[in-house]
C-alpha cells in the first residue's frame, strides 16, 4: 500500500480567504481531482429529458465507460446505444462511414423506431475533421421519419467557447417546429428541473390564466412539440441562456433570462420584467395561495393596450403601489422564514458549495447579512453574475474561506471539522464530512422569493435530521431514478 511521506500537505493553492481571491478564477488551473459527489447532472441525464428519443454515442471504449454507466445507473439503458471507434478507423480515415454504418445498424435492430436520436460525436470527430454534414445528411435520408439532433461529447472544449452542456441545451430544442404563437403560453427553456409549484413564476402564471410548459414535464413527442407554441420563452439556469437565445431568434419570439437569485432587488426587477412582457399590470390580494398565507395573486390585463391606457388615465401610480405592496409582503414572509431558521441554527457553522445553486455567493451574502455563521464556500470559479456579491463579501467578510473542489490537494487535505456543521450542497457535505446537509443540485426547482423561503426550510430540515452522505451523494443525477 502506498503511504504518504513527509509533512502535512500545504493547502496553498487550494484554500484561501476571499480577501486574497482573484475574480473570476481564484485558484490556479492544472491537474484536477473529482470528488465522489455525483449528484450534478451530466449530458446523459439532460438528454434523457427529451421524450420518445434515444441517445447514441460514437467514441472509443475508454470514453464510453462513464456515459454507459450513467444510463445504466438511471435505469435508462434501453434508451442508450453506442458505436465503438477502433484505431484502424482513425488510420483508414473512414470515421464518417463508421459513424453512419454504426448508427444505421443500431436503428435497424430496434423493434420500434424513436421519434428522435440524440447523436453524440466526440473529440475524435474534431481532431480528424470529420464531415458531420455528410453524416447527418445520409442518416436523414436513410431514416426520414427520425429527427437527428446534433450533440457533442467533446470535453476538449470544456474550457474554451461553449461547453458540451450549453450546446446540448440548445440542440434539444432544435427539433421544435415553428407553430403559431399562443400569447398566453410561456415555455421554460433549458432547465433540468421543473419549477416548484410554489415558485413565484408558477404562482404568477397560474393566477393569470397562462400556461407554463417545461421539458421535464413532457411525456410524449406531441407534448414536446407544444413547447414551441409559447409567445415568450423564459430561461432561469445560466447554461440554458445561449440555447434559449438561439431558439427565440429562430422562432421569432421573445426570450427573458430570469436567473434564480437570493437578492431581493434582483428578484423584484425580474418579476417586473415578466409582468411587463406579459402585459400583466394589476395585482390584488386573493387569500391563500399554495398554503402560504397573505401571498398575492397577479391579475392579467388581456388587452395589450391596457397598460398604456392606464398611464393615460393616471393609474400607473396605483399599479406601482400595488406591485410594491406585493413585494413588501413577499419580503416580509422571507424575513420571517430567515429569522425562524436562524433561531434554530443559531451559530452553527455553515459551509456551502456551487453545486447547490448557481448563485452560491449570493446565498452566502444573504446568510451573512442575517447573522448566520458562514465559514466556507466551495467553488472553483466565480460566475460573472456573482461579481457584485463577490465584491460585497470581499469588503464586509474578507476572512470568508474559499476552498477549491477540483484542485488535486483536495484529495489529500483532511476532511471534516469538529462539532456540528450544516452543509448546503453535496460537495460541501463530502469535504466537511457533515451528516447534516441540504441534498440538492443546480437550484432544483427554486426561484424567487419562494426560493429563499424554501432554502430556509431545507436548511432547517437538514439541521434537525441527519443523512448518510456515503449513500446519497454517490448517486448520479440528483432527482433521477437510481439503481444504486
Amino acid at each position: 500500500m502506498l503511504k504518504r511521506v513527509g509533512d502535512e500537505i500545504n493547502p496553498e493553492g487550494a484554500v484561501i480567504t476571499i480577501r486574497e481571491a482573484d475574480f473570476p478564477v481564484p485558484f490556479p488551473l492544472g491537474l484536477e481531482f473529482n470528488s465522489p459527489a455525483h449528484g450534478n447532472w451530466n449530458i446523459v441525464h439532460t438528454g434523457m429529458l427529451m421524450p420518445e428519443a434515444i441517445q447514441i454515442y460514437v467514441c472509443a471504449d475508454n470514453c464510453m465507460r462513464g456515459v454507459v454507466l450513467t444510463a445504466a445507473e438511471m435505469n435508462a439503458a434501453d434508451r442508450f446505444s453506442f458505436v465503438t471507434v477502433e484505431e484502424e478507423n482513425l488510420l483508414n480515415g473512414n470515421l464518417e462511414d463508421v459513424t453512419i454504418e454504426g448508427v444505421t445498424d443500431v436503428l435497424n435492430k430496434l423493434k420500434q423506431k424513436p421519434k428522435a436520436v440524440l447523436l453524440f460525436t466526440v473529440c475524435l470527430h474534431h481532431f480528424l475533421g470529420c464531415d458531420l454534414d455528410r453524416v447527418y445528411e445520409e442518416l436523414g435520408t436513410c431514416f426520414p421519419e427520425i429527427v437527428f439532433v446534433r450533440c457533442f461529447m467533446d470535453p476538449i472544449m470544456q474550457k474554451h467557447g461553449l461547453t458540451p452542456d450549453q450546446k446540448l441545451r440548445k440542440a434539444m430544442y432544435d427539433p421544435l417546429i415553428p407553430k403559431e404563437a399562443d400569447p398566453h403560453t410561456v415555455t421554460l427553456v433549458g432547465s433540468d428541473f421543473a419549477l416548484d409549484e410554489s415558485s413565484d413564476i408558477k404562482r404568477l402564471l397560474k393566477s393569470t390564466g397562462y400556461t407554463l410548459r417545461e421539458l421535464p414535464a413532457c411525456k410524449t413527442w406531441e407534448e414536446y412539440q407544444q413547447l414551441g407554441r409559447a409567445g415568450v420563452f423564459v430561461s432561469c439556469y445560466p447554461p440554458a441562456k445561449y440555447g434559449a437565445d438561439m431558439l427565440a431568434e429562430r422562432l421569432n419570439r421573445k426570450h427573458l433570462y430570469l436567473p434564480g437569485s437570493f437578492d431581493y432587488g434582483e428578484i423584484k426587477e425580474e418579476i417586473r420584467r415578466l409582468i411587463q412582457n406579459l402585459n400583466i399590470n394589476y395585482m390584488r390580494k386573493n387569500g391563500v395561495e399554495h398554503g402560504r398565507e397573505n401571498c398575492c395573486v397577479i391579475e392579467e390585463r388581456r388587452d395589450t393596450g391596457a397598460y398604456e391606457n392606464d398611464k393615460k388615465e393616471g393609474n400607473e401610480h396605483c399599479i406601482n403601489e400595488e406591485l410594491e405592496a406585493f413585494f413588501k409582503r413577499e419580503i416580509t414572509l422571507c424575513e420571517d422564514s430567515i429569522n425562524h431558521a436562524k433561531s434554530i441554527l443559531g451559530d452553527t457553522p455553515i459551509v456551502l458549495d456551487y453545486l447547490y445553486h448557481p448563485r452560491l455567493l449570493g446565498l452566502a451574502k444573504l446568510l451573512l447579512e442575517h447573522g448566520f455563521h458562514v465559514t466556507t464556500v466551495y467553488l472553483d470559479s466565480i460566475s460573472p453574475e456573482e461579481k457584485s456579491a463577490f465584491d460585497w463579501l470581499k469588503l464586509h467578510h474578507p476572512d470568508l474561506e474559499l476552498r477549491a473542489t477540483i484542485q488535486t490537494k483536495m484529495r489529500v487535505l483532511p476532511r471534516g471539522t469538529e462539532g456540528k456543521v450544516l452543509a448546503i450542497g453535496q460537495k460541501a457535505a463530502w469535504f466537511s464530512a457533515s451528516r447534516n446537509f441540504v441534498n440538492m443540485v443546480q437550484g432544483g426547482g427554486l426561484w424567487g422569493f419562494d426560493g429563499i423561503r424554501r432554502t430556509m426550510e431545507l436548511m432547517t430540515e437538514a439541521f434537525l435530521e441527519e443523512r448518510d452522505p456515503e449513500d446519497l451523494i454517490v448517486r448520479k443525477g440528483w432527482g433521477c431514478e437510481s439503481c444504486i
